[in-house]
C-alpha cells in the first residue's frame, strides 16, 4: 500500500471532503505500508481537507491509578513512590500507550492539538480540532465533556481500520449516559495552577469485554447504516457515531449486568 493507494481505498468506502472522522487503527492488519503510519496519516489528511476534521485516540493508561495496575501490577509499596514522582501529563510529550503506531505518529503531527486527560486524551487535527479536543473533563473523561461527546455533536464517523468493536471508544460515550454506570476512582499526575499534583477523580466503571457482542448485534441490525470493505488487508467498518452510541445505550440498558457480574 501506498499514500496514493490508500486514499483511493478510503474514497472507495465513502470517506469525503469535509467529514469529521473518529479513526481507531491497527497499522500491521493493513498489511505492508509504504511509508508506515506517516503514509496513513497523510492519506486520511489529504482526503479529508482542511475542511474535514481528523481524531484519534491518544490514551496514556499508564497514567493512572497504580493500585490498579494489572499489565504488569506493580508492588504496593511502589503506589505511593509512582503517585509521588510519575513525571505530570503533557499533551506534548507524553507518549500513547498500546494505542498503535498510527496514533503514535498523528499525536506529533504539525497543527494537531491534543486534549487534556491525562489517561484518555484525544488528538485531533482539522477544522473543528479546537472543539474537539478543549475542555476534556478530569472526571468521567468518555462522557459528556469528552471529545467523544463532540464528535457526536458533531455527526462524525467512525473508522474501525484493521480492529474490532472493542476498540471503538464510542460505546464508552453510551456507558457514561447509562444511570445504572458504577463510579470508581482513579489519580493521575497533572499540572494543577503550575504545580505538579497528584490528582483523584470519579470514573465509570468500563466494561469493554462486552463490546464485541454489542458489535454483532450492531452490524446485525443496523448492517444497512455500516459500510464494510477491506483497505490493503485489513478489514475495515464505517459508520455514523450517534448511530454506535444510541444502539449500544439502547442494547446495554436491554442486556444489565447482575449483580454477581459488576
Amino acid at each position: 500500500m501506498t499514500k496514493t493507494s490508500l486514499v483511493a481505498g478510503f474514497r472507495k468506502l465513502g470517506l469525503r471532503e469535509g467529514q469529521a472522522l473518529l479513526v481507531h487503527s491497527s497499522l500491521s492488519r493493513i498489511g505492508w505500508v509504504c511509508g508506515g503510519p506517516v503514509a496513513v496519516v497523510q492519506a486520511l489528511m489529504e482526503l479529508l481537507g482542511e475542511a474535514g476534521t481528523l481524531v484519534m485516540p491518544t490514551h496514556s493508561g499508564d497514567y493512572s491509578e497504580p493500585a490498579k495496575w494489572t499489565m504488569p501490577p506493580v508492588p504496593q509499596h511502589w503506589w505511593e513512590t509512582i503517585r509521588r514522582e510519575m513525571p505530570a501529563f503533557d499533551p506534548q510529550v507524553t507518549p500513547t500507550r498500546g494505542m498503535g503506531a498510527i496514533p503514535e505518529c498523528f499525536r506529533t503531527f504539525p497543527g494537531v492539538r491534543r486534549s487534556s486527560h491525562p489517561m484518555l486524551s484525544f488528538a485531533a487535527w482539522g477544522k473543528e480540532a479546537d472543539f474537539v479536543t478543549r475542555d476534556h473533563s478530569l472526571a468521567y473523561g468518555l462522557g459528556e465533556r469528552s471529545p467523544l461527546a463532540r464528535l457526536y455533536e458533531l455527526d462524525a464517523f467512525v473508522l474501525l481500520l484493521g480492529v474490532g468493536y472493542d476498540s471503538n471508544t464510542s460505546f464508552h460515550l453510551a456507558e457514561n449516559r447509562l444511570p445504572s454506570s458504577r463510579t470508581t476512582w482513579e489519580g493521575a499526575p497533572i499540572i494543577e495552577n503550575g504545580v505538579r499534583v497528584w490528582k483523584s477523580y470519579p470514573e465509570i466503571a468500563f466494561d469493554t469485554d462486552r463490546f464485541e457482542e454489542i458489535g454483532e448485534h450492531f452490524e446485525r441490525e443496523r448492517g444497512r447504516d455500516i459500510v464494510r470493505g477491506r483497505v490493503g488487508a485489513a478489514d475495515v467498518r464505517l459508520f455514523r457515531i450517534r448511530d454506535s452510541v444510541d444502539y449500544a445505550q439502547q442494547w446495554l440498558e436491554d442486556h444489565p449486568l447482575g449483580e454477581e457480574e459488576r
